[in-house]
């Protein structure tokens, strides 16, 4: 199905009320889009929302691939043209039989049915690759951290859930660079909301300190308006400017700093909550878990912005 007709039976055939809100969180392998998936989850609760992760679609198990010349990361190494048919199938409202690939042995498994809730969250290497799948999502997000902190996360997990080595890593690392910039990287230009963790430029912050976010906010879609708690707030730990995109267009640059007093973003997460009209009380308390338990400011009102994105479409 084209992309433009795609568009028109969402937004034309059915309301919101009777098809899933799509969601698409893009980056490379690393960059954090399990973590921002899993908030999000365990906020809306798992009778409301369905998460996929599009790495399931590669065509060939990890011992095939060393024989290929090409990674995981190239468009022919996966099922695109299935992945397509599946996200029009849940940006409908419909069920499919979605393969798997397990990360931790590298083998395809038996494919499992899901249905779509009233929440749909796509993350992985190509949710954005193609004009038809962008056409499925309500929300486009990707995740661009500074390549050495990618790595180090990388390194991390690798070698601690996934059995390699770190030279392994850094060698299959390097051997997938130029797929990460032809392919994972171009999606950049179709996100709504660029979000990148990483320390604050131009300072020399002691190792350990928590890192910071930026989150340029395109005008693509509607974002919540912060310009009344964040006026004049340029040397505060959370600020909103204007700046300019990586095409030279202005954007809004929302920056969380790493060290923000829990009071100061409690002020931003309550802005954000209470442009929703609803009388929830307060935000979602497990917003902004690590892996470890912390809890980070900046991960948290990145993710109680895009609840509020997900919530803010069904209206």
């Amino acid at each position: 199905m084209p992309h433009k007709l795609i568009r028109m039976q969402r937004t034309g055939d059915q309301t919101p009320a009777r098809r899933p809100i799509m969601l698409a969180i893009a980056g490379d392998s690393a960059a954090g889009k399990t973590t921002l998936t899993k908030g999000l989850a365990e906020a809306l609760g798992s009778d409301r929302i369905t998460t996929i992760c599009v790495d399931d679609y590669h065509r060939y198990d990890r011992e095939e691939r060393k024989n290929l010349p090409f990674t995981a990361l190239h468009p022919d190494c996966n099922y695109i043209e299935i992945m397509e048919q599946h996200l029009q199938l849940l940006a409908t409202g419909q069920p499919i039989l979605k393969p798997v690939y397990d990360h931790n042995t590298g083998q395809l498994t038996r494919p499992e049915l899901v249905e779509p809730r009233e929440f749909v969250i796509i993350e992985g290497l190509l949710p954005l690759h193609t004009k038809l799948m962008r056409a499925c999502f309500d929300i486009t997000v990707y995740l661009d951290p500074p390549e050495e902190i990618r790595r180090q996360w990388k390194i991390r997990r690798d070698t601690q859930k996934r059995g390699y080595t770190a030279d392994q890593v850094l060698a299959e690392l390097e051997r997938r660079e130029p797929e990460s910039e032809a392919f994972i990287r171009p999606q950049r230009a179709f996100a709504d909301i660029v979000v990148r963790f990483a320390p604050i430029a131009g300072r020399n912050d002691p190792p350990g300190t928590p890192l910071s976010a930026e989150l340029l906010l395109r005008p693509t879609i509607r974002h919540p308006d912060l310009s009344g708690v964040l006026a004049d707030s340029d040397q505060r730990a959370i600020h909103l400017r204007l700046d300019r995109d990586e095409n030279g267009r202005p954007v809004d640059a929302l920056h969380i700093h790493g060290y923000a007093p829990r009071e100061e973003s409690q002020v931003v997460e309550k802005a954000i909550w209470s442009q929703l009209g609803v009388n929830a009380g307060d935000p979602p308390a497990t917003l902004g878990t690590l892996d470890t338990g912390e809890r980070s400011e900046p991960l948290a009102i990145t993710q109680l912005l895009l609840l509020y994105h997900l919530l803010d479409a069904t209206r």
